[in-house]
Parts: structure tokens; sequence; C-alpha cells
């Protein structure tokens, strides 16, 4: 990889927080960020100086969403070619009022940064918060946020033109709440490799469907599937070589396609494949409480599946949840929970995603 780069001056209709920056104006405003800003700014200020700098490429921690959070190198023109594919797959123009809600540190936030200096939008700064709409007035055309965000957002939607959604599934609970909302919200799929996004689906569209919505390819994105059933993605404008996911999916066609679940959290029970995921998707329309399902070992079946719902214990809850269950015309005779576990109040990561694995420690010890 060529260490020199010639980095883009920034576009003319470019915007931070209302004012315009040429690339030199813009260093110093990262050293005074990294100086005298606040948290969120001084992350900020740390990326748009990696960014300004002449070198081909950016250093970057993936999210450790699917695993151990490690360091990899992303090409500057791959971003650049990231920002002009989401420019077009949206429709986001020059002078697109954006909002930046996610922290500088992950991809999101960075290509958030790297599409309003490309591309020319007018970009404003927020702390992250979990309810980032709160304070706000103003009408944005665009923002990114998680689907935790999302959920506390719901009654100030209107104050975001086109939404996307990433960092994690989309609850079909979350997605009933959004079905009328005028916005347009999108849950997108991608990776930190990928710099960001390449395929996304709409949420709430007008014509509503019966089967579930596939996800559809950015610009310049090819699939393929391994023996896995698992994602191949070829995207020569972002990617140097070709990525080999551990996403199981269905291809619907060369631009299409359905995510089925994680590889490595697939079930196999007395030679019966489940996909928690799916499994998850089907209950959440009858339980109310914060749940999901694993598996345990088995001496007959090798792996069984077993529901965990957070809630008080109850030998009646438990009856009640195991006779809503069988009533799910659904769910096939192998998705149905072997064993259901009550637990006051689950394990959860930093931000506030239920943690699996602890949970099922802490039940198991």
């Amino acid at each position: 990889m060529p260490n020199s780069y010639k980095i883009p001056e920034t576009h003319p209709d470019f915007r931070l927080n209302k004012r315009h920056y040429t690339n030199a104006e813009l260093r110093q405003v990262a050293y005074s960020f990294i100086k005298e800003g606040e948290p969120y700014e001084q992350k900020i200020g740390n990326f748009l100086l990696d960014w300004l700098k002449p070198t081909s490429y950016i250093e970057v921690h993936t999210s450790g969403s699917t695993g151990t959070p490690k360091k990899i190198r992303l090409k500057k023109q791959h971003m650049v070619n990231s920002a002009l594919a989401t420019s077009r797959f949206f429709e986001l123009p020059a002078s697109t009022h954006a909002l930046m809600c996610l922290p500088a540190e992950y991809i999101a936030g960075k290509m958030m940064l790297v599409r309003a200096m490309f591309l020319g939008w007018d970009l404003d700064t927020i702390p992250p918060s979990s309810n980032p709409l709160d304070q706000l007035f103003k009408v944005y055309d665009f923002s990114a946020m998680t689907p935790f965000q999302l959920d506390n957002s719901i009654a100030r939607l209107h104050l975001v033109k086109k939404l996307i959604i990433g960092g994690g599934a989309v609850s079909p609970r979350l997605r009933k709440m959004i079905k009328d909302v005028d916005s347009e919200i999108y849950e997108t799929y991608g990776m930190t490799e990928t710099s960001s996004h390449i395929a996304a689906k709409k949420l709430n569209p007008k014509k509503k469907k019966k089967s579930e919505r596939a996800f559809k390819l950015m610009p310049n994105v090819s699939i393929a599937q391994d023996e896995r059933g698992c994602l191949i993605i070829k995207a020569p404008n972002v990617l140097d070589e070709e990525i080999v996911t551990n996403d199981v999916v269905e291809i619907i066609t060369y631009k299409k396609f359905l995510w089925i679940g994680r590889y490595d959290n697939v079930i196999n029970s007395g030679g019966i494949k489940l996909f928690p995921e799916q499994i998850e998707q089907k209950l959440n329309d009858v339980l109310d409480h914060r749940f999901f399902v694993t598996s345990m070992p088995d001496e007959s079946l090798g792996e069984k599946l077993v529901l965990f719902v957070e809630d008080d214990f109850s030998e009646d809850t438990i009856k009640d949840l195991q006779t809503t269950i069988n009533n799910i015309g659904s769910l096939g005779k192998y998705e149905k929970p072997k064993k259901i576990y009550l637990i006051e109040k689950f394990e959860e990561t930093p931000n506030g995603k239920i943690h699996r694995e602890n949970t099922l420690k802490s039940k198991v010890s």
C-alpha cells in the first residue's frame, strides 16, 4: 500500500457546525477540539488529524459486536468511494443538512465526517447519547443512529427526513413502532472493513409486503455464498479483496439478499439447525419482556434450545409462557424452547445490549 495520498480539498458547500473550512483550517479546528473540546469533540479532532495526514490509509478498530475488536487499515480512497455510493443510493447531494450523533471513534461516525467533507454536506455534531433528538428543533435531511437511539427517538423522528440504522438488528417491536412514520428509515448491512454499509432495506415502505424485505446492494457491490451459505462480499471500490462473512443469507437476486442469522450462533439440536435470530423474530410478537434464546448441553440432542426471559420468577408465568409459545403457528416443532428460565435482571454490555454469554454463565453457575 503506497503511503502517500493527496487528500481531497473539502467541498465548497461543506459546513461543520455552520462554518466552512478548508483542509488547512480544518487542521486548526481539530487541534482546538483536541485541546479544549468535550470528549466527543476530541474524538472528532483525532479523526480529522488522521484524515488530513498525507498517508493513504487510516487505522480503525472494528466494533467488536461479532468478535474481539481488532485494529485494521482502511484506504482513504475506499472511504471516499463509500461516501459517493451513499450519496447515490440515498439521493443525498451537496448541501444536505446532516446530523452526526454517533461517536467518531467508530466507522459510522468517521464516515459521517468523510461524507460531509467530500460531498459538501452541512453537518452538525452533537454529543452521542441514547436520545439524540431530545433537545433538537431543526429538521435534518439525513442522520445515522443505532437501534437503541431509534427506540428512544420515535416521538421526534419528524426531525429527520432520511435515517439509516446500523450497529445491530432492528427488532420486530421497533419495526411496528416506525411503520407509519413519515421519515424514510433504512436498516443497513455492513462492517468496519467495508467502510460502513454495502446494503440497505427500507423499514417503513409505503407499499406493505407480507414477506420480509430483502437488503438491496449499494452501487458496485456483488455477492456470493460459500459452502456454509455465508455471504461473500465483492466490492472493488471499497475492498482490495473479497470478504467471507459469518452471516448466513439467502440470495434473492444478484442485487438482493435476506439475512438469516450468524453462522457462529447456529444451534445443532438433534441434527436440526436452528437460527436463534429467526426464532426470536417469531417470539417477539408475543413476549412483552426482554428475552433471548440460546442453547445448553443435552445428553440426547447434543444441544437443546432454551429461552431466557427478563422477569421475576413465578411458576405461573412459566406455564403461561409455555402455553403462549405452543400456540405460535409460525414456530416449527424444533423451534419451541425445551426449557424457560426467568431472570430478574439480564447482564448487559457497556452500551446497554443484552450480554447473552454472561447472563447464561450467571444462570449456569
